[in-house]
């Protein structure tokens, strides 16, 4: 027999002999005192040893032998839950007589800890009922409660009781629950009516405001209300400094941000994780991603929030590829990536367009059961849209099971990047039928997809319903989207009209009209477009650079000689054309009439025969791409060695298997030359080729082109 047993039955037999001995009338008191301490010594042993099977035993006999009116019922409650059983402490204190109001306390927020907020409101309700009066443990819990479940009027119910118990002003503990659960309603307003009614305010009151703000996007204020707790002598905690560094990341507010990291530093709370880690996002939010850097370096064991913020803030600080590096790095240390740093690893594939990578990554969604979860989804949908592969992204966004605003807006913009218009405008319009209202990303997306795909009626109809209802905002980025949908159309003078409908244009509705003046010849229109640009941005390159392109489109070679002459006076550089492709994870990068490439005789031998092939079938070098004063033999040479014939002469070269797709990037928009090349060589090759240009895909095979050729 263990000694444990042995134990137990020690204690009931001295239970029988004492519960015998009790009712001897002239010890009665005595033995009742006895009995008492007695069994509340044996309930602190089954907190020891954490036995619910010795609570039931203690409770059995004190049963058996009267003694169920002792006052130790909280002390088995409480033992009970701490054993891991709320379900036994609920029998237990639904047969307790007379309830103590630490009995309901305990239960409620036992509830409550436990994510079984609706049974603990249900409790605090009966308790009322009861007569029983709730205190400020009570309402703290409750408070919790309602914001959890999202029952406002409830809340503000038992808000009024708090009133009339006096506790709302009284007690901070009540007054900051109180804030806390307006902020989470979204009603700040109530939050900031209690905040300052309460009279000995604490940190975490302020701290509960300083997060409703933030939440709220009303970051500013968040500000205001720190500022106010450290004039009044308030000292702020860990979860203080952590909430308003991201408020100061969430504005770029660089100033008050090393402001704030110096009373982390002082106050002594710098190597907290959660201060570490605002500080890392807050610097990351800032630009100074090296700070965040350093400041990650400092972790001993970073922990999964850790290493997502710093793969998040290098993603947007454009330092994508030393974001997977991290990423990597953290799956090696058996961190478990969340949704959230998956999508972020996966925007990071998107915009390296790296398709194998991503699809590594989409193995791990899948395998951490994240493959349905809108965010990891949203991002899936892009990842795939980003690297022309619109089947996939589809397949991805039907496999969801909650569709959103942002997995909509993703997948429109995937047909969109990719000229699929009217596959855009069928999900565009199949919005109202699933209960979702457009934003302003969902009409920036159609409007898109309507450009890169030459639908200027469907375009300029969406454009109208938008303006006449304003149920959205047209923003100028809205503007730019429609002046080059019409501007590219050649109905330049509409385009230009829409650009001056527009309050205070700026150099990007300007630099996108002279664009479409760029590619109709519109010289005069061009001079007024770049005469607006250079009156809002002196030293803008990229509308000298275009206009430059202009008078060479219609052979006004004295007026491209000036303009490159005052470009060379004000030092100017013209971004070099490149084009790239990636080959077995190793990128190959081109420039035009590029030799440095270690197989550049082989890539030139490819396109020479290439070049003979397509010619045959019809393909004519148009000259009027070459925006130099050269004879028209050099004029067609030098366009035979565009980056992108480069690029994908040499793709052909090392692939043969005509069932992969060949995938090149290029900086700047693909060339209308190597645009119609492009189609024949698909045609003498029989192979797909994928081109992604600074503005979109364009997927060739068979001789076409997704575009329908509104390149």
């Amino acid at each position: 027999m263990t000694v444990r047993r042995r134990s137990q039955l020690n204690h009931l037999k001295y239970l029988t002999s004492t519960a015998q001995s009790c009712f001897d009338a002239s010890f009665k008191n005595t033995r009742l005192t006895e009995a008492s301490q007695f069994y509340s010594s044996l309930v602190q042993q089954c907190l020891h040893t954490r036995s619910l099977l010795d609570v039931g035993i203690v409770q059995t006999h004190m049963i058996k032998f009267g003694y169920i009116h002792l006052h130790i019922g909280n002390k088995l409650i409480d033992a009970s839950l701490k054993c891991g059983s709320i379900s036994y402490a609920r029998k237990l204190f639904d047969e307790l007589p007379n309830r103590h109001i630490v009995m309901w306390n305990s239960m409620i927020s036992s509830y409550i800890s436990h994510k079984k907020s609706k049974e603990g409101i249900g409790l605090y309700e009966r308790m009322v009922l009861d007569g029983v009066y709730p205190d400020e443990y009570t309402f703290s819990c409750v408070f919790k409660a309602f914001s959890n479940l999202g029952l406002i009027n409830e809340g503000r119910r038992a808000h009024g009781l708090s009133v009339v118990l006096g506790l709302e002003v009284s007690n901070v503990f009540v007054g900051s629950a109180l804030v806390d659960m307006y902020a989470k309603f979204g009603r700040m307003k109530d939050a900031r009516l209690v905040s300052n009614r309460v009279v000995d305010k604490d940190v975490v009151l302020f701290t509960a405001l300083i997060v409703g703000y933030s939440q709220q996007g009303d970051n500013g204020e968040a500000l205001e209300v720190f500022g106010s707790m450290i004039n009044q002598g308030i000292k702020a905690n860990a979860y203080t400094f952590a909430s308003i560094l991201i408020t100061c990341g969430n504005l770029e507010d660089l100033t008050n941000g090393k402001l704030v990291h110096g009373l982390v530093i002082k106050s002594g709370y710098e190597p907290a994780v959660a201060s570490q880690t605002s500080l890392l996002t807050m610097y990351a939010r800032c630009g100074l991603i090296d700070d965040s850097l350093r400041i990650f370096k400092r972790f001993p064991n970073p922990n999964h929030v850790t290493w997502t913020s710093l793969i998040v803030g290098l993603v947007r600080n454009g330092r994508e590829e030393l974001a997977l590096k991290k990423f990597r790095k953290m799956i090696c240390k058996s961190i478990v990536p969340n949704s959230f740093t998956l999508s972020s690893a996966l925007q990071a594939c998107s915009n390296l367009a790296m398709i194998d990578e991503g699809r590594q990554i989409h193995a791990m969604v899948t395998k951490f059961g994240l493959d349905r979860d809108v965010y990891a989804g949203a991002a899936l949908v892009n990842l795939y849209g980003k690297c022309g592969s619109t089947e996939m992204a589809r397949s991805v966004f039907d496999a969801l099971i909650d569709i959103d605003v942002v997995s909509m807006n993703s997948m429109i913009y995937s047909y969109a990047q990719n000229g699929f218009g009217h596959e855009a405008l069928e999900l565009f319009n199949s919005m109202k039928e699933l209960g979702l209202e457009p934003n302003e990303v969902t009409i920036l997306s159609v409007l898109l997809a309507c450009n890169n795909s030459g639908l200027v009626h469907e375009g300029c109809q969406i454009f109208a319903t938008i303006t006449n209802n304003q149920t959205i905002e047209l923003t100028r980025d809205h503007y730019a989207c429609m002046v080059d949908l019409l501007g590219r159309s050649g109905r330049l003078e509409e385009a230009e009209a829409l650009v001056k409908q527009v309050r205070n244009p700026d150099v990007v509705l300007w630099r996108t009209l002279l664009s479409a003046c760029k590619l109709h010849g519109e010289v005069e229109m061009a001079e007024r477009a770049v005469n607006k640009v250079l009156e809002l941005a002196p030293g803008d390159e990229g509308s000298h650079i275009l206009l430059t392109n202009v008078y060479a489109s219609t052979g006004n070679w004295s007026q491209v000689i000036g303009i490159k002459s005052t470009m060379r006076d004000l030092k100017f550089k013209k971004n070099p054309a490149m084009s790239w492709v990636d080959v077995d994870r190793e990128v190959h990068t081109f420039m035009a009439g590029d030799l440095s490439h270690r197989r550049s005789r082989e890539i030139n031998e490819t396109l020479e025969k290439l070049i003979e092939k397509v010619k045959l079938l019809g393909y004519v070098p148009d000259t009027r791409f070459v925006l130099q004063d050269l004879d028209e033999e050099l004029k067609k040479r030098s366009l035979y060695y565009h980056s992108e014939k480069l690029a994908i002469s040499f793709a052909l070269l090392v692939s043969s298997n005509k069932n992969t797709i060949i995938r090149i990037f290029k900086n700047l928009r693909v060339c209308g030359d190597c645009h119609s090349w492009i189609k024949f060589v698909t045609k003498v090759s029989s192979r797909e080729i994928i081109a992604r240009d600074a503005k979109r895909f364009h997927h060739f095979k068979d001789g076409l082109c997704s575009c329908g050729d509104y390149w």
